[in-house]
């Protein structure tokens, strides 16, 4: 029957249906569908998850509804016993179906707990394929920065801002830190979120399995630019990725540790930048804290607290002096440490600060 010539009341019945299914239509299920190994495992791992779960739902609701239609009111044909209390039949499906089902909930939760550990490296590149010992993983070292991400290929030797790419087929590691506030590193094509944090690194460990333009973006709060925290994930070959590689070195620009200090300062909508180079220790400085060369690096701060501290000249900042001390075996030369600023009251502007000697302590790496 054609619609318009249906009941009225059909026609209301499937408006809803009709708009539903409109709805659904514009629905994305990349979660359920992606294109990188670790993101396919963890959308099963949630079929999984919601079917083990619906086992219990279903049947609760249809019993539900069941019982309210039986035993209502107005059916006077329903069994009326008021003395009735207990069944161990019913006991035993009321409590052994939910028990089995987490314990299989459980099972699969620590067996992918391992499995898809973000720090463990691949093992797959997908369910067919293993990842063999002469394969070495693309390292990329990402920073989440206010409201921008930069991206730092080691081996290549370049920087680009709002924009990464990768082989396809090929594993990847990411090692990811922020500059000043939690953020979160997420490409759901590629794999699941990880969070990123100032002074912290975290990692990632992934594979794209098919050529694309993917889109990647902040998942956490961080400020007032964070809605417009995107980036475009080039999934591509190897002759595409090299093709990539030398278009950033085309542009003839380093990225030095001035650049980034001006990089990382709040900003909104930025454009794809690239860079041909990068200075040498960047990453390690932003993971420590210590690009402006001002300030002392949170790994030589951890090494002076391991070797038991600088006393009073651990207040502050501290600045290294060679001298000397005079022992048994005559003047050896010393590394001293001064303190930067700190306030006596001999000295109450700080500017004539007492040298003491360090205790064996290195401050390198």
């Amino acid at each position: 029957m054609p619609p318009h010539k249906q009941p009225l009341s059909r026609r209301l019945l499937l408006a809803p249906a009709l708009l539903l299914t409109g709805l659904l239509a514009g629905c994305n299920t990349v979660l359920l569908n992606p294109s990188g190994d670790i993101a396919a495992q963890q959308g099963k791992l949630i079929i999984v998850s919601t079917w083990l779960m619906l086992l219990i739902i279903v049947p609760v609701i249809a019993l539900t509804v069941t019982f309210a239609w039986r035993y209502r009111a107005s059916n006077r044909a329903a069994r009326y016993e008021p003395d009735w209390d207990h069944s161990t039949q019913l006991e035993l499906v009321i409590w052994a179906a939910p028990l089995l089902i987490i314990i299989a909930l459980g099972a699969i939760t620590w067996i992918s707990t391992h499995t898809l550990d973000p720090y463990r490296p691949l093992s797959r590149i997908d369910e067919k394929r293993p990842v063999t010992a002469d394969v070495k993983p693309l390292v990329v070292e990402v920073v989440a920065l206010d409201w921008k991400w930069l991206f730092i290929y080691p081996e290549q030797g370049i920087a680009v801002v709002n924009e990464l790419a990768a082989p396809v087929d090929r594993p990847i590691q990411f090692k990811i830190t922020a500059s000043s506030v939690m953020n979160a590193f997420y490409i759901p094509e590629l794999a699941g979120m990880i969070y990123a944090m100032p002074g912290m690194q975290t990692q990632l460990h992934a594979v794209i399995n098919k050529p694309g333009d993917y889109e990647g973006f902040s998942a956490n709060y961080s400020g007032a630019g964070f809605s417009h925290m995107r980036f475009r994930f080039h999934g591509v070959d190897n002759a595409g990725f090299d093709k990539w590689v030398q278009a950033a070195r085309a542009d003839a620009k380093e990225l030095t540790r001035a650049d980034y200090l001006q990089l990382e300062k709040p900003s909104e909508r930025e454009p794809v930048r690239r860079y041909a180079s990068f200075a040498p220790g960047l990453y390690d400085a932003i993971l420590n804290r210590c690009v402006d060369t001002s300030k002392m690096c949170m790994s030589e701060m951890m090494a002076i607290d391991a070797g038991g501290g600088l006393g009073r000249q651990g207040i502050d900042g501290v600045k290294e002096k060679e001298g000397h001390t005079s022992d048994a075996n005559g003047a050896t030369p010393r590394t001293y440490y001064v303190a930067a600023a700190l306030c006596t009251v001999a000295d109450p502007t700080g500017t004539q600060p007492v040298l003491r000697p360090a205790q064996n302590v290195s401050l390198q790496n």
